[in-house]
């Protein structure tokens, strides 16, 4: 039988971090599934799940845990095989582009729990606007959508938001691509 280990990994970003890890997985059995890895002010942080035969699983965290000495910081978490939502979903793109300020996120996963839908996928920038040089933020994400959501609703909630903090929000579902 196969457990499956949610690794969540943090370090001051140097190379061979995803090296020691891969290693420390593969010496002990273990399947790297799939993972989100990512370099962000200087820091490395990713998030792995992992499959390994059962009866190894505790091994391969404690091999993990000792990663601490080369200064990886490591988190495990027993996870199920697979995800099970209790309601069907459809998946959805969004995207964000506008002036800078506090609280962008904020508003706009507010928005999102209003209709019980799940953020999958956020990655967010920070950049310049051309010629005047402020700060330009930019997000896009995948999103789970509840089969029975007012699309409709959804729509004028984002509008509402994009008009409140000029920005300008795309949202797609699947259907529209």
């Amino acid at each position: 039988m196969l457990s499956h280990l949610l690794v969540s990994v943090i370090s001051d970003d140097k190379p061979g971090i995803v090296e020691a890890i891969a290693e420390t997985i593969s010496n002990e059995n273990g399947n790297w599934l799939e993972s989100r890895l990512s370099q962000l002010s200087g820091k490395f942080a990713g998030v792995i799940r992992v499959s390994i035969p059962t009866e190894q699983s505790s091994a391969l965290e404690a091999k993990l845990l000792q990663l601490k000495e080369k200064d990886i910081w490591v988190k495990c978490d027993q996870v199920a095989a697979q995800s099970q939502q209790d309601k069907p979903s459809k998946a959805a793109k969004i995207h964000v582009l506008g002036p800078d300020r506090p609280g962008i996120v904020r508003e706009l996963s507010k928005a999102l729990v209003k209709s019980h839908i799940n953020v999958a996928e956020l990655e967010t920038s920070l950049s310049s606007m051309p010629y005047s040089g402020d700060p330009l933020f930019e997000a896009s994400g995948q999103l789970e959508i509840p089969a029975d959501t007012d699309l409709g609703e959804l729509h004028e909630m984002l509008d509402k938001i994009a008009d409140a903090l000029a920005l300008d929000i795309s949202f797609s579902d699947s259907a529209d691509d």
